[in-house]
């Protein structure tokens, strides 16, 4: 070979090298992208892993990828068919063959969520498959993710918008189940400081009973031999076994023991911590645990403390609206535990600080982006009038004063006229049937207050109810032989009637009974008014 031909080789060859380098470098980038969009890893990196999760990765290697696939046919296949027995099974499949493959999973489960849920007819067969969404990512894919903002946000989105909103027809249906099973497992009214202190394990649990040696040899002569059956049995119940709490005979220890025994189940089930919840109970005001808002609050805070840096725009947006419709609607005052077709929920009055702090945080932390700024505004509307209806008037004014710094020259009215405005607007155009719907809704609803012993929503929503039925007749005097509600009394008298049947018994006679004490005072001030003036004209 002359020497121009060999230069020219190794010149060929060199580029042809320059080339493929270059190649292989664009590649690369490419390739860095996708894993950090899609957080894509090695996945030898997870630890603590599930055998059936070690032996995939170790013993398939590579092949994982062609199984996960085929798996991925074989969902969309059944899906299409509508045969979805198999779904929540090939779901798990391929989650352990692809763990790290978060935004895989969160598809499974958003599927399984919505998609899946809305094509069953009956509420239960919904549920379920929604509950299933919720284990997939809370069970499985954090075990394996548990520094991925993005599970943390779905996760919370099915619990703040599948069941806290009401897009869904069997929307009731699902807060109620949440509620019970949530009331189920920590009680109507927890104590989150001492179910934060609990035990976490049986050891820990023995070393705080008093004289452990004898009560072990107590539970080992009972039917229940140990500390794991005597849990099963406690989640049989909600409750210690009577038997068994009379055999200890020691209110101290079967205090303990129910504590212990709560917070186990949340941790294990439910995968929530109640130190966690009592920290959280802390920050923002205590929460209605038992409420869809409360739950995505708690996942979106979890993704935050996971998050390298502590800070993830989706979970500090999830934060912000979670927390405002628990200010919203955040306390539940009764559940329908038998035909889960109704759900009272009345504002938490006592977060409204924190809704607005969150907001003005996120506001800060973000690069002052608006979309905080308007919200926070938003809600400040909005908590103006729903303090007033709940007779927290001082509040109310505060903050309608703190409204109008800034927003400055754009509320000029004073509170009682904005709030009065608002009330007007929302049956100014309103046919008579809504009218009437929404001056019902709140007569019943102070009806529901009255029941259960708070007096002074009682008469916000009662005297919400007069205003906008008076409003609404000045509105239409003029057509008020075509489109004119029926009296007050009438109205009043038919909802107070609805609320009674609907309440359960016990609250129904308390209802009735407050009802008649009512009347009779207002009988005796108007006899004691008719005598005065009946004592002035003499």
């Amino acid at each position: 070979m002359s020497r121009f031909k060999t230069l020219m080789f190794f010149t060929t060859l060199l580029l042809v090298s320059v080339l493929i380098l270059i190649a292989i470098n664009l590649t690369e980038k490419r390739l860095d992208a996708s894993i950090k969009k899609n957080n894509l890893y090695f996945t030898g990196q997870i630890r603590n892993a599930p055998p059936i999760v070690v032996f995939t990765t170790v013993a398939m290697g590579s092949f994982r990828g062609l199984l996960a696939d085929v798996l991925w046919l074989r969902a969309a296949s059944l899906q299409e068919e509508g045969n979805y027995f198999e779904m929540v099974q090939l779901a798990s499949w391929i989650t352990k063959l692809q763990p790290r493959f978060s935004g895989a999973t969160a598809y499974l489960a958003w599927n399984m969520a919505y998609n899946i849920s809305v094509t069953c007819s009956l509420p239960e067969d919904r549920w379920r498959w929604i509950q299933e969404g919720i284990k997939l990512i809370r069970d499985e894919a954090l075990v394996y993710n548990p520094a991925d903002p993005s599970l943390y946000k779905e996760l919370g989105w099915i619990f703040q918008h599948k069941l806290g909103n009401i897009m869904d027809d069997y929307n009731l249906y699902y807060k109620n189940r949440l509620a019970m099973e949530m009331e189920q497992v920590f009680g109507p009214k927890p104590d989150w400081q001492l179910l934060a202190s609990a035990p976490r394990d049986n050891s820990a649990l023995l070393k705080v009973i008093p004289n452990s040696a004898k009560f072990m040899e107590l539970l080992s002569k009972s039917k229940y031999e140990s500390l794991d059956k005597l849990f099963e049995e406690f989640k049989k119940r909600s409750a210690l076994p009577p038997d068994f709490i009379n055999l200890v005979d020691a209110p101290r220890i079967t205090d303990l023991l129910d504590n212990y025994f709560r917070a186990l189940w949340l941790r294990e089930t439910y995968k929530l911590e109640p130190a966690l919840i009592n920290s959280i109970n802390n920050k923002y005001g205590v929460l209605d645990w038992r409420t869809p808002e409360a739950q995505a609050l708690y996942w979106a805070t979890k993704g935050l403390e996971k998050t390298l840096g502590h800070r993830d725009l989706s979970c500090e947006r999830m934060i912000t609206q979670a927390l405002k419709e628990s200010f919203v609607s955040g306390k539940i005052l009764m559940i329908d535990k038998e035909k889960f077709e109704r759900i009272i929920m009345i504002p938490n009055l006592s977060v409204v600080d924190s809704v607005k702090r969150t907001f003005e945080e996120a506001y800060e932390n973000n690069e002052k982006q608006s979309t905080f700024l308007s919200a926070k505004l938003n809600f400040m509307q909005e908590a103006i009038i729903l303090l007033y209806n709940y007779g927290k008037f001082s509040k109310a004014a505060e903050y309608y004063k703190m409204l109008q710094k800034e927003e400055p020259g754009k509320y000029r009215a004073t509170l009682e006229g904005f709030v009065m405005e608002q009330w007007a607007s929302e049956v100014r155009d309103a046919s008579v049937k809504k009218a009437t719907d929404i001056i019902s809704g709140l007569i019943f609803r102070s009806c529901y207050f009255i029941a259960y012993g708070d007096d002074d929503a009682a008469l916000a929503s009662e005297r919400m109810a007069r205003y906008i039925y008076n409003t609404y007749q000045l509105s239409h005097q003029d057509t008020q032989v075509r489109v004119g509600l029926a009296s007050y009394r009438e109205i009043k008298n038919t909802a107070t009637a609805t609320c009674i049947k609907s309440l359960p018994p016990v609250l129904a006679e308390i209802l009735k009974s407050r009802l008649q004490e009512d009347t009779a005072r207002k009988n005796e001030e108007e006899k004691e008014a008719k005598e005065k003036e009946a004592a002035g004209k003499n």
